[in-house]
């Protein structure tokens, strides 16, 4: 069963994206860009790494280096439920 986006917001995820840069498996003075998003959790991110991790071990182009940013867009205490609502003149 997967988690849904808001679930994993209101769990302290946020938004990851990463540009790669790595070097072309048959012309290795030419650099090329990946860009990987995904919702992990700062500052250990987990699932970058382990992105990076499975590319190094099945990837044939060589990690030049790697440019990321994260963004939680939500948190617990921004977020509320509200049952009800009350329209005014």
């Amino acid at each position: 069963m997967s988690t849904s986006e808001t679930e994993l917001l209101l769990k302290g995820y946020g938004l990851t994206t990463a540009e790669i840069f790595y070097r072309m498996p048959d012309y290795r003075n030419v650099l090329n860009t990946f860009v990987w998003q995904d919702y992990d959790i700062a500052p250990d991110h987990p699932r970058l790494f382990k992105f990076i991790e499975f590319w190094q071990d099945k990837i044939e182009g060589p990690l030049h280096s790697v440019r990321f940013v994260h963004r939680r867009e939500l948190s617990p205490g921004e977020w509320r439920n509200v049952t009800g609502e009350i329209a005014l003149h």
